[in-house]
């Protein structure tokens, strides 16, 4: 079996981490987040894993013709040769670990959510029949692909899509289904009366005939080909068992790790770290340090090589690769990037997202700063701002 994850543009949601790296391999729960989507993939015999990347635009100007936004739009353009590049290099360690080719598909105009799979229709037909996943790279869930697989080859359909249960379904594009068969019926985009309270979860597993309904050119694989699929009654959906986030903005970064912790509470415990310092779910790498009188959690992931000293306070956050977290300093609701430090009784919260190799100085506080790479924070952030 194959697989396309939709990688996306600059991740400019998540900022400043993806000035540093790729959103698919900024950390979450101390592995890049596409890996857990790889792993998964690998775990229910995928393959090959095809990533999609976005189009970024050209710029053809001479020196003098070249504007403020022209100027931008080159930049862009070489940021993302540099992050497809970074990634590619990366991925490359996991093939022979995991055991899975990885490949790239990069669009040279932007194609929507649908083109996509059209561009990439060589790497993803084997001659097998085999249906193949599409995934959204934001989403992180427990990724029941065997269910999935099983409830696909049941209906006999086209296509498979899984939803989520929300609590406000006005907010967005509302799936109607069958109960019992789980047929899909229609779509409505932010219906104003209940007609539902299941969402598209960015997941999908899809024969390859779809491929045969999808044009090489900008489409929405959400508005024009599910629901041509759907008016064949050839499209199906499953309920997605177990939490769900899209992750690609902090705030939501943050919840998905809470949810995340839970479930590997129930599925691994061993994993998660104990003793008198914990509270609730944590995750520490095994090469971290952590110092005497420390109260950790809940819903915290820790590192490698990462030394949290002495009296440290750390709740509802993610302390990425080589952080140091000096005496007594107290972090909640906030991402600390990798390489960065927090000095003595430092005090950071209230969704603070410190970029990689940020040094907060001893005694600082930070009430929801944004602090771009490699800079010093003498004084404190009284209100949210972004530090540039």
């Amino acid at each position: 079996m194959k697989a396309l994850i939709l990688v996306g543009g600059f991740g400019t949601r998540l900022r400043p981490l993806t000035l540093s790296v790729p959103k698919p391999l900024v950390d979450f729960a101390n592995k890049p987040m596409i890996l857990h989507q790889i792993e998964a993939l690998k775990d229910v015999g995928v393959t090959e894993v095809v990533l999609a990347i976005n189009y970024q635009p050209e710029v053809k100007a001479s020196h003098s013709q070249i504007s403020i936004l022209q100027l931008r739009l080159c930049l862009l353009k070489k940021a993302s040769f540099y992050f497809l590049q970074v990634m590619l290099n990366f991925l490359k360690e996991f093939e022979t670990k995991l055991g899975i080719k990885i490949t790239c598909s990069q669009e040279t105009e932007p194609l929507g959510t649908a083109g996509p799979l059209a561009l990439a229709r060589d790497q993803l037909i084997d001659g097998s029949g085999d249906p193949f996943f599409v995934l959204n790279s934001d989403v992180i869930s427990e990724y029941p692909f065997e269910e999935l697989i099983q409830f696909h080859k049941s209906h006999g359909g086209e296509g498979t899509i899984m939803v989520t249960k929300v609590d406000e379904p006005s907010k967005y594009g509302v799936v109607v289904m069958e109960e019992e068969t789980g047929k899909v019926e229609r779509f409505v985009e932010k219906p104003k009366m209940f007609v539902g309270n299941k969402i598209n979860a960015g997941i999908y597993l899809l024969n390859p005939s779809v491929l045969d309904r999808i044009q090489l050119r900008p489409t929405s694989i959400e508005k024009e080909v599910f629901p041509q699929i759907a008016a064949d009654q050839r499209l199906f959906a499953m309920v997605l068992p177990g939490f769900w986030m899209d992750i690609g903005q902090p705030r939501d970064y943050i919840t998905g790790l809470r949810l995340y912790l839970t479930s590997l509470r129930k599925k691994s415990p061993s994993k998660l770290s104990t003793g008198s310092h914990i509270v609730g779910n944590v995750l520490v790498h095994e090469s971290a340090v952590i110092g005497e009188g420390c109260l950790l959690g809940p819903d915290v992931a820790i590192g490698p090589g990462c030394v949290v000293e002495c009296g440290v306070r750390l709740s509802r956050c993610t302390v990425m690769r080589g952080v140091r977290i000096k005496k007594h300093a107290c972090i909640s609701n906030s991402i600390i990037g990798w390489h960065s430090t927090v000095g003595q009784w430092a005090r950071v919260e209230n969704m603070t997202i410190l970029g990689e190799d940020v040094h907060v100085c001893d005694e600082i506080y930070s009430n929801g700063g944004v602090v771009l790479p490699h800079k010093e924070i003498k004084s404190s952030i009284l209100k949210p701002e972004i530090v540039m």
